[in-house]
């Protein structure tokens, strides 16, 4: 019985309080994105990455920024809509391993007549992991906010109130 009632303050209190646990995780995504953005194009190998692809790319991580803090600020109401968006920039980011850093570490190209691989092993690495690391905040904050947005919108249920969440 006691159970029971400590569960339902808990879940009351999601009223009035914020979802920061799924929140957090989102602003952690873009700083991983931040990092993995800064390793990238603080590469300057000849003119490898001057091409459309890598403009591409730098559009998406700016949209990637944006919507991240976007789906920060409406996870912390509970809004589940914005969870779904988060977890497929989670997915997103995991596909993106496989766009330019495995395109970059197995390219060369020359310079001076000597033969360059353009990105090596230790920044492929390290651009896998930031990549790996913000896909998985973005995927655990949208599991934790759906679940967390669900729960209360139950309870909301059961109270007989009905909160418009859009």
């Amino acid at each position: 019985m006691k159970k029971e009632i400590d569960a339902n303050i808990t879940v009351d209190r999601m009223r009035y309080t914020k979802n920061k646990t799924a929140a957090n995780l989102a602003i952690l995504a873009i700083l991983f994105d931040v990092f993995y953005f800064v390793n990238i194009y603080k590469s300057d190998v000849s003119t490898y990455y001057y091409n459309i692809l890598v403009g591409g790319s730098i559009v998406f991580n700016l949209l990637f920024l944006l919507a991240a803090f976007l789906c920060s600020e409406e996870i912390k109401q509970y809004n589940e809509k914005y969870c779904y968006l988060l977890l497929a920039m989670g997915v997103i980011q995991f596909v993106r391993i496989f766009i330019i850093p495995t395109a970059a570490h197995s390219a060369t190209v020359v310079i001076s007549n000597v033969e360059k691989q353009v990105m090596e092993d230790g920044q492929f690495i390290r651009c896998v992991l930031y990549l790996c690391i913000s896909g998985a905040c973005c995927i655990a904050g949208a599991l934790i906010g759906i679940a967390r947005s669900r729960k209360l919108k139950a309870y909301i249920a059961t109270l007989g109130e009905e909160k418009r969440r859009d």
